[in-house]
């Protein structure tokens, strides 16, 4: 049976394993191929799928690995949690250059040259350069809170984004001088035909790249002024924030959690029922402790000291539903049922104590000690 669920175990690990970090892999190196080949291997298929994929596993990885309050700097959070990463009063000038970088990236991947009208190509080209100016101002706005490396896959999903860009501009370029060859194009100007020139020798394009960004960042700049973003959203957008890299302003002092609901269910419940054991101190004030109560803190305790992160994602979630059931725990019935309906996760708490503790019930005990001086008052 054990063995059983051992394999089990496995299974679902590897599983994992394979969905959030083989696929990531394995489309990176699809595009790296792609980039680099001469025979390639359904690069638009392929290139929509990285951008559908991967902005899906980054949203999974981003939110559930760091504690995001949906909250700007000037509002107070708890102490685990962390502040927006782009200020929301300016979020348009950070959202409105993505979505445009996407959209000239999609056209550049996916329609020929041919099809496209000349000012057409040069704005989805300047569109793709302004979209990985975001790209990479967010890869490092988020750098200050990378501190495991499974994080490094965000930065996995940046680097496709900047390699499909690159492919997809020199595919575009390629493609282009071809097809002024093949219609015999007279230039109304020397430099012009320079131009191209060198454009079909090299693949070199930056002078020719950051010429078509002007005019789209200009209309860009015009839109954002429009919708009141100012001439300064995209820097505010990124600088008007708290716990980042570019973040500049100063949160107010974190909130501490002063509510536990399993405090609730010892001091309500009939004594028959939640059996409780003693007094104890929580945040310098007296409270009823019973058995459940300890085990759990001891269980937060255990995963605070092993794994950090894992605590933080568990503290969340007391918080966010542990508080608001505290308030309707009001009368002793309704704690009673509590404490019944919390037992299968005190068990399976214990069971974790049992597992990776050396003294489990010395742990359990020595929560929620009873201070002298509190019986002198």
């Amino acid at each position: 049976m054990d063995n059983g669920i051992m394999f089990g175990e496995e299974i679902l690990t590897l599983l994992i394993l394979v969905v959030f970090i083989g696929i990531p892999l394995f489309l990176t190196g699809v595009n790296l191929w792609n980039a680099f080949a001469k025979k390639k291997f359904i690069p638009r298929v392929f290139a929509v799928l990285t951008l559908v994929i991967g902005q899906i596993f980054y949203w999974i990885l981003l939110t559930g690995g760091f504690d995001l309050s949906g909250k700007d700097y000037a509002e107070t959070i708890y102490r685990f949690q962390l502040h927006n990463i782009i200020d929301s009063a300016h979020l348009l000038s950070f959202v409105l250059p993505c979505l445009v970088g996407v959209a000239g990236l999609m056209i550049l991947l996916l329609c020929k040259p041919k099809y496209l009208p000349p000012l057409v190509s040069a704005s989805a080209i300047g569109a793709v350069l302004i979209g990985n100016v975001m790209s990479v101002l967010y890869a490092i706005q988020i750098t200050k809170q990378v501190d495991q490396p499974v994080f490094l896959l965000l930065y996995l999903y940046h680097f496709n984004l900047l390699l499909l860009s690159v492919s997809g501009i020199r595919q575009h370029i390629q493609e282009q001088t071809v097809l002024i060859q093949e219609r015999k194009t007279q230039f109304r100007y020397q430099w012009v035909e320079k131009l191209y020139k060198f454009l079909s020798k090299a693949s070199h394009m930056g002078l020719f790249s950051f010429a078509l960004v002007f005019p789209l960042a200009a209309l860009l700049e015009v839109v954002l002024i429009l919708c009141g973003q100012g001439a300064d959203g995209i820097v505010k957008a990124f600088t008007m924030t708290a716990d980042w890299t570019f973040s500049t302003q100063i949160p107010p002092p974190p909130l501490e959690y002063d509510g536990h609901y399993l405090c609730t269910v010892a001091a309500g419940g009939h004594k028959k029922v939640v059996r409780p054991l003693r007094f104890g101190t929580r945040l310098g004030h007296p409270i009823v402790v019973n058995r459940q109560l300890c085990i759990a803190n001891a269980f937060e305790e255990l995963i605070r000291e092993r794994t950090p992160r894992m605590h933080r994602q568990v503290r969340h979630f007391y918080d966010t539903y542990g508080y608001p059931l505290s308030k309707i725990i009001t009368t002793p019935f309704r704690a009673d049922l509590t404490y019944v309906l919390m037992k299968p996760l005190e068990w399976l708490f214990l069971l974790v104590l049992y597992t990776f503790d050396a003294n489990p019930e010395q742990r359990i005990a020595v929560q929620y000690p009873w201070k002298e001086e509190m019986t002198e008052k």
